[in-house]
């Protein structure tokens, strides 16, 4: 991570009133800003992502050209390498670390962007799942910076039916006698494992599965192989407090959870002026595709792009090479007006 840079924020008010002290915002650029200053691309980060997870959208000659544009990879708070319960110390470490909200998280991008580079105007912000969730809050929030925001197999607020699953996968993780109410000793590998295997249910659809795509496209001789091989790894390279701090953020998550906005969700998507390319899979189990129709229609400036794939949520994930054309060829098109 030689070439990481880090925001040191200072003591940062939080959503929730608390204060996270000595605040640090991990972040990677590609390319250069232009002489106009009006090249800019935000690309925030997804759950168990990091600023290197992003890496496959960016490349000379994709929409994510660092030829072209420069981008910015913030990191999430609460993934590890920003400030997280796993690297803050008493007396906001391990299962104390504060909820930090996607607002927090795009509040503290926006200082980066003004404080650190002085920009006014971004070309455009997107992100896949989380990453998506905080394209919205960037495009609600700071309408007269955001030119553009292209969210991908994600939403502007979590749902009631993402906020259970989500809820599920939490208590099989602190099942875990080992976890300890989050002061663990070592880490509670078995309550990890039962985590990942509630989520890998969920991040493909279920026509993935019968038409096991997990042999024929990720080589995956069996199930079992698959779980504990290719998805399992993941996850237990996390710090479970971090899990459940990135986790937490994305459960609280809601666009409108803004004192301009007041909880008026349609005020809240009605604020994004910006030209807006949202992006669904169909068969996203996390975020279907319904709730981005909703969205789209209480957007001023926006059209809808759905990914005719069968690869569910990690559609977004860069897994399958057809998808992620699909997500490049929209992001094109989108900066191109």
């Amino acid at each position: 991570m030689a070439d990481l840079e880090i925001f040191h924020a200072g003591d940062v008010p939080l959503q929730s009133g608390v204060v996270l002290p000595a605040a640090r915002l991990a972040y990677r650029t590609h390319g250069r800003l232009n002489a106009a200053r009006d090249n800019a691309i935000v690309y925030p980060t997804h759950y168990l992502g990091t600023h290197d997870s992003n890496a496959w959208a960016i490349a000379p000659g994709m929409a994510l050209d660092p030829e072209k544009y420069f981008i910015i990879i913030p990191n999430m708070l609460g993934n590890g390498v920003s400030s997280s319960p796993s690297n803050t110390p008493a007396p906001f470490d391990g299962p104390r670390f504060p909820l930090v909200t996607v607002r927090d998280n795009v509040l503290l991008q926006h200082r980066l962007v003004t404080e650190v580079f002085g920009l006014t105007t971004l070309a455009l912000v997107t992100g896949h799942s989380m990453g998506a969730l905080q394209s919205f809050q960037w495009g609600a929030l700071f309408p007269d910076i955001v030119q553009r925001i292209a969210p991908f197999c994600g939403a502007a607020r979590v749902s009631r039916h993402n906020w259970l699953f989500l809820e599920g996968a939490k208590s099989a993780l602190q099942a875990d006698a080992a976890f300890a109410g989050g002061d663990y000793t070592t880490p509670p590998v078995t309550g990890i494992r039962a985590f990942s295997r509630v989520y890998a249910g969920w991040a493909w659809s279920q026509t993935f599965y019968r038409q096991q795509l997990d042999r024929e496209r990720l080589g995956m001789p069996s199930m079992e192989s698959f779980l504990a091989l290719w998805w399992e790894p993941n996850f237990q390279a996390c710090d479970a407090n971090n899990l459940l701090a990135m986790l937490a953020t994305w459960q609280a998550a809601d666009i409108s959870a803004d004192p301009r906005f007041d909880g008026d969700f349609e005020k809240a998507l009605a604020a994004i002026t910006a030209k807006a390319v949202v992006i669904p899979c169909r068969s996203d189990l996390y975020f279907p595709l319904e709730d981005s129709e909703i969205e789209v229609s209480n957007m001023p400036n926006a059209e809808l792009r759905i990914i005719p794939s069968v690869w569910g949520h990690m559609a977004g994930g860069g897994v399958n090479p057809e998808d992620a054309m699909f997500i490049n060829a929209a992001l094109v098109e989108l900066l191109a007006q």
